[in-house]
């Protein structure tokens, strides 16, 4: 995998001025985001995610994950920190792509969980990749994270490339009647760290 660094530019949002840096694999021609809030220097632990795109989610409001809630929860935490990153991957439906996606939202529809429906398509349960995020991070001056996620395997992807993981910050949010039995997917099937918490408190 070739990572190459392509521009900066700002990105105001509702909490504050990112910076959004563009990145192009050039083996796959995917292209990745990091945005990064405030300055940032190699010596610091940074506040920061590894968000994987979730069109549905993040860009239509979709109540069916908790991606837009994470995202968005995740960017709020960054600019109340006044410092920190999220790592924006192109790998849709944990890697299998939108209309495959689609596919298996339909069979989540006719009573298949999530990890169910992704193996009746003939896809693993998360076929995503992380071996694009040292170059990224090295562009933005970050070693040091502490990582919002509930997922083991960011926080061994992390560890896996060199970079120091402090702190696993989790991050809860965006329960409702639509996604709880995919939350408790997640955390049965999928080994995400999600306390009895998450599931009680009702936020339909």
């Amino acid at each position: 995998m070739t990572i190459k660094y392509i521009a900066t530019s700002k990105l105001p949002t509702p909490w504050g001025v990112f910076a959004m840096h563009g990145f192009e694999d050039t083996e796959t021609q995917k292209e990745h985001v990091a945005l990064t809030f405030g300055e940032i220097d190699a010596q610091s632990v940074v506040l920061g995610r590894i968000h994987s795109e979730c069109l549905t989610g993040d860009a239509l409001f979709s109540l069916r994950c908790d991606c837009g809630f994470q995202l968005q929860t995740a960017m709020q935490n960054i600019a109340e920190a006044g410092q920190g990153f999220i790592l924006y991957l192109r790998q849709e439906g944990r890697g299998i792509g939108l209309l495959n996606k689609i596919r298996a939202y339909e069979l989540q529809d006719g009573g298949a969980n999530t990890v169910e429906a992704n193996e009746q398509l003939g896809f693993k349960a998360d076929m995503r990749k992380y071996d694009m995020i040292k170059p990224m991070l090295a562009q933005i001056n970050v070693s040091k994270v502490r990582l919002m996620t509930n997922n083991p395997r960011k926080v061994k992807a992390m560890q896996q490339e060199g970079i120091e993981v402090v702190e696993r910050v989790p991050l809860q949010v965006g329960k409702n009647r639509y996604n709880e039995s995919y939350l408790k997917t997640k955390s049965t099937e999928l080994g995400h760290m999600m306390s009895e918490h998450h599931f009680n408190d009702d936020q339909s």
